[in-house]
Formats: structure tokens, C-alpha cells, sequence
């Protein structure tokens, strides 16, 4: 897996985590104004390794 870094359209920096066939699997949620906000939000998500996973229900809305 790599992390690829780039500025979007409006030049802000974000990354996308690419599995080992190019196929995309994560990525920022936000754009970063510098290039190193960018690489500590990728350091940011490397370390969560320990991090807990919770299922979640969607509210379906009423109408």
C-alpha cells in the first residue's frame, strides 16, 4: 500500500492510501494549505493501528 500526496483544484495538498492494485481505499477528508499538514495527517492515520472500529446505524429519515 502507498500513500499518494497532491494539491487538488483549489491547491489545497490531500492524499489518497492506494492499495497493492491501484485501487484507491482511503482518503483526507479535507484539504491541508501546507504540504506538511498533509504528511502528519498521514502520520496521524498510520498510527491508529490500535484504534477501536464501532458499527454505526444509519437513521433512515421518515417522510
Amino acid at each position: 500500500m502507498d500513500y499518494h500526496m497532491f494539491k487538488d483544484n483549489s491547491g489545497e495538498w490531500r492524499w489518497h492510501l492506494m492499495d497493492d492494485n491501484n485501487q484507491k481505499i482511503a482518503n483526507s477528508a479535507e484539504g491541508y494549505e501546507s504540504k506538511q499538514d498533509c504528511e502528519e495527517s498521514i502520520e496521524l492515520v498510520k498510527s491508529s493501528s490500535e484504534a477501536s472500529v464501532h458499527e454505526e446505524e444509519l437513521a433512515m429519515s421518515q417522510h
